[in-house]
């Protein structure tokens, strides 16, 4: 966890959006799974995974809950938002958010506007940081994954 980035995420206000986005390999497709501080548009955790199993959701979510440690920021009433994919309403990762004071917010009908912050998220990452056209395996999209997520998190201009 880079204890040092430009935006920081929020001590007062705290919800997160979690998704998962496709990114193509030469491996095949790979599953970015992000969670995002809705506040300040840090990354707070991240996974790329080869399945779309709940594996990799769980891991990001465990980069979040380490980097809101990392900052002394309590997850205690927290809102988690996402859509109504499997791998979020799986007992482990609802048991998860749970465990730490987490309340868990999902879409009602799986529309992508019902979590337009993560699929906004999603866009940039893929499109403006990652410049992926495929020509990457597993392991060097993994790399340029973890290297878009910091220039994101600590080198863009803070839009919102």
């Amino acid at each position: 966890v880079n204890t040092s980035p430009k935006y920081t995420p929020a001590d007062n206000g705290r919800l997160v959006v979690a998704d998962i986005t496709y990114i193509y390999t030469r491996e095949g497709f790979a599953y970015l799974s992000l969670v995002t501080d809705a506040y300040s548009r840090y990354i707070v955790g991240y996974c790329l995974s080869r399945s779309l199993d709940a594996e990799g959701p769980l891991r990001a979510m465990y980069m979040a809950l380490e980097t809101y440690r990392a900052y002394g920021i309590s997850t205690e009433g927290m809102i988690h938002h996402s859509d109504r994919g499997v791998q979020y309403a799986s007992k482990q990762y609802t048991d998860l958010l749970l465990s730490q004071g987490i309340r868990i917010s999902m879409t009602q009908t799986g529309d992508p506007l019902h979590n337009a912050l993560a699929e906004r998220m999603n866009n940039t990452l893929k499109n403006g940081w990652l410049f992926n056209e495929g020509d990457m395996d597993f392991r060097q999209a993994e790399e340029a994954v973890s290297k878009s997520v910091a220039m994101y998190n600590n080198a863009r201009p803070h839009r919102a």
